[in-house]
């Protein structure tokens, strides 16, 4: 049974189109697409939805069989980790440079696979085209799914292909009924020493090698009568240093880790503060709608200590994530530890908040009366009503005569609004602006 959501592997040559792909399931330019091969050195990882479904999918760099160089040499190595990992496994192939060698060295790997693989022929572009698909029959991996990821032509069936495939949701049972804090963040800022400084004792391998814990491990433990269930991540390193074997597939453990809890401590380092993998690690966590506390750790070794200084930095290079408390604590000595778990229980306690239906269109009344709304051509936007549907996270519906109106400005400003009046601390909020009439 599958931890979290599904995990969707896109694997393929070089430029046959998965991030093109990539980008067309989440709905927004993501990956890097240009029509050099082996533009995709790593993998990319982001949650995308459909219908009821919520998926993780991962695009694989580019195959390179006679590969010699150290990137190419990684490039397969990913594949690997990744199709361990996969729930579902895409092989995606190019109609327009039929079958070659590659994708047959390719399909036998994947027919050796006890997983689900869908056989996915992109750059079907038209119907003149769709002739060529026969050709991939012949790898033994079933009918062929025709696609043109640039042009979004069969990307809704294949999508419903993957939802039909993946896993069914884990029973409820499954999960204990407790709150559930990740402790994530890149290699050696001390997390696996955070978690033995909250239990008490020494329940992780701690070593100033970066990497040590390469799996997620779950400890549960008792804070002031409240049962806590704490998931220590493997640590998740740089694009590009992502080492052979385990070191991989603890990547995107991690991330399932991440998906599993209610809240998550994003343990930084306060000697080398901020690096673009902790912002790629915050933009996962909001991503995923997870609670969130920013853990500074090693705070012992910092001589300037103005938390003003740091808290006003700390804000600028999260400007996406401004609803995170910040900690600063020393893992090593204890300093600032007795915080952490209260701080996440608010955290948690934030996401379960719940305001009345009259609060919420008050609130949202006075702040379509104190600015100007947005407008296209001669047609404005209207907001009739609002609601809270759903909390952890807390998601918010609002009819309005056209949903295609709502400027990301303008949602930005609503959820700005809503958090002055109701908190909603450490938390990211979901609005959802639906066209009155319009189906769910």
């Amino acid at each position: 049974m599958a931890e979290g959501k599904p995990i969707v592997a896109i694997v393929g040559r070089q430029n046959v189109g998965k991030s093109t792909l990539l980008n067309r399931m989440v709905g927004r330019r993501l990956a890097i697409v240009e029509d050099s091969p082996g533009t995709t050195r790593d993998r990319v990882i982001a949650s995308v939805s459909w219908h009821d479904a919520e998926l993780t999918v991962v695009d694989t760099g580019g195959l390179e069989f006679d590969a010699r160089s150290a990137v190419a040499h990684g490039v397969q190595e990913q594949i690997e980790a990744a199709i361990t990992v996969a729930d579902v496994i895409i092989f995606l192939a190019d109609v327009k440079s039929g079958v070659i060698a590659a994708d047959v060295e390719m399909a036998d790997r994947l027919r050796r696979v006890e997983k689900p693989v869908l056989l996915v022929v992109n750059k079907v572009d038209n119907e003149k085209l769709e002739a060529g698909v026969v050709e991939f029959y012949q790898l033994g991996l079933g009918e062929p799914v025709a696609i043109s990821a640039y042009h979004g032509r069969g990307t809704a069936e294949l999508l419903d292909r993957i939802v039909a495939l993946v896993p069914a949701p884990a029973l409820t049972a499954a999960e204990p009924e407790l709150m559930k804090i990740a402790i994530a963040g890149r290699t050696n800022v001390g997390k696996s020493m955070l978690l033995n400084a909250l239990v008490g004792e020494k329940r992780a391998i701690v070593d100033d090698a970066p990497g040590t814990t390469r799996d997620a491990t779950d400890t549960t433990v008792d804070f002031d009568g409240q049962s806590v269930l704490l998931i220590d991540t493997a640590g998740i390193r740089k694009r590009g240093r992502i080492e052979r074997g385990v070191e991989q597939y603890s990547v995107l453990r991690a991330l399932r880790a991440i998906d599993r809890a209610d809240v998550v401590l994003l343990v930084l380092d306060a000697m080398e503060i901020v690096t673009a993998q902790d912002t790629h690690i915050a933009g996962f966590i909001q991503q995923a709608a997870k609670g969130v506390v920013a853990v500074v750790n090693k705070w012992d070794l910092v001589d300037n200590k103005d938390l003003g200084e740091w808290d006003r930095y700390l804000r600028s290079q999260f400007k996406f994530m401004a609803y995170a408390p910040l900690i600063y604590i020393s893992a090593k000595y204890g300093e600032g530890v007795d915080r952490v778990i209260p701080e996440a229980r608010q955290v948690y306690e934030q996401r379960g908040k719940r305001p009345a239906t009259a609060e919420v269109n008050n609130v949202v009344q006075q702040a379509v009366a104190a600015h100007i709304l947005p407008r296209k051509g001669h047609k404005r936007l209207k907001i009739f009503y609002a609601t809270q549907a759903e909390v952890n996270p807390p998601t918010f519906i609002f009819f309005v005569n056209d949903a295609k109106l709502v400027h990301f400005s303008y949602h930005r400003y609503l959820e700005s609004r809503l958090r002055q009046a109701f908190g909603f601390t450490g938390t990211p909020l979901r609005l959802i602006f639906r066209t009155r009439g319009e189906e769910p």
